[in-house]
């Protein structure tokens, strides 16, 4: 089995996971032609040869066409007045897109992991942040924050210490044991994306996010293959990955709920539909020291994430409505009042 969803010394699994990925290729090629098609000359000329620094650094990085497509994607959405067939046609489309992107995101961290030392970018997570929906939401709070209501010397410093997410996730992957890629389907309660899972297809709340936009799409990548689609977010891949997930929404007291992802909801790739008993077995692999790594990401993560962001700018909002002290504005306008006077823009009154 390959890196993500497995430990790099079983050797054989490796082998058994690129038969299979082959397989899947010629029958995703037979079903959706024209979209799996390209992504498997897309991974074959990727595996043709190992890419140097700059072409594997050039895979996690962001471009403006890149930008277009996911944005035209992520608007798609089935017109109702129109006849039946048109919401088929959309809904195969973006099956064939959520499967092209877990292609592309497995093929991405199959060759990081196996680029050598001197080939593979150091503190790959610092060199990327610029791109990430959780930097741009913490720079534009930074921006709003006039009256100093965020702690900015904390999360500054989160920040210019990010390469620590590195490094607790090579502990991780050092440390997880290796195991078939389950699948799982992720909801909120609102129906939103706080995981800043990929966006594929329609979207039920119209923030989409793209590949490797987001910190916690970096960190998935490194276990699995995540996307989300109109209201519910999907993930692929080790047990690690899901319980950064539900360490990610707890620590935010964000409602979710988590059910396995069954066998025809993502075809032509390959994962293990498991049910809570096997889940739990999955989890007692674990030992306890990688729990408590997996913990801390979840949680660095978290104090990064957007929704906290959202948070700290709804408190500017309040801050902004309650800037002045209302009791004593009550208590000039009731002496105005009682003068018969009427309050106007002369009023000299402090706020």
């Amino acid at each position: 089995m390959t890196e993500p969803t497995a430990k790099p010394s079983t050797e054989a699994n490796s082998h058994q996971g690129t038969t299979a990925t082959a397989k899947k290729e010629q029958k995703s090629d037979k079903a959706n032609a024209q979209d799996n098609v390209h992504a498997s000359k897309t991974m074959l000329a990727n595996t043709a040869e190992m890419p140097d620094k700059a072409a594997l650094l050039t895979l996690f990085t962001l471009s403006d066409t890149q930008e277009s497509i996911d944005e035209v994607g992520a608007s798609e959405q089935p017109d109702t007045d129109t006849s039946t067939i048109q919401p088929t046609a959309n809904e195969s489309n973006v099956a064939a897109q959520r499967v092209a992107l877990y292609h592309t995101q497995h093929e991405r961290t199959r060759l990081l992991y196996m680029a050598s030392a001197n080939t593979r970018p150091t503190y790959l997570v610092q060199t990327l942040k610029s791109q990430f929906a959780e930097y741009q939401q913490y720079l534009l709070a930074q921006q709003l924050d006039k009256r100093g209501l965020m702690d900015t010397e904390m999360l500054e410093r989160l920040w210019q210490q990010l390469h620590v997410v590195d490094d607790i996730i090579a502990d991780i992957v050092h440390h997880m044991p290796a195991q078939q890629p389950a699948g799982w389907q992720l909801t909120t309660q609102d129906g939103r994306n706080p995981l800043c899972f990929a966006t594929v297809g329609k979207l039920k709340h119209g923030k989409p996010i793209r590949d490797q936009g987001s910190l916690n799409s970096y960190v998935l990548g490194h276990f699995g293959v995540s996307s989300f689609t109109y209201d519910r977010g999907y993930y692929i891949g080790h047990v690690v990955g899901y319980l950064f997930s539900c360490y990610f929404c707890a620590h935010l007291s964000i409602s979710y709920g988590v059910a396995a992802l069954g066998q025809q909801v993502v075809a032509d790739y390959d994962y293990a539909s498991l049910e809570t008993p096997h889940m739990v077995r999955l989890l007692q692999g674990l030992d306890g020291y990688c729990k408590k790594r997996v913990y801390q990401l979840a949680v660095i993560c978290a104090r990064l994430s957007v929704f906290a962001s959202d948070k700290r700018i709804e408190r500017m909002l309040i801050a902004e409505v309650n800037d002045f002290d209302k009791k004593l504005q009550q208590q000039h306008l009731d002496v105005l009042l009682l003068q018969g006077l009427m309050p106007d823009s002369n009023d000299s009154t402090p706020l």
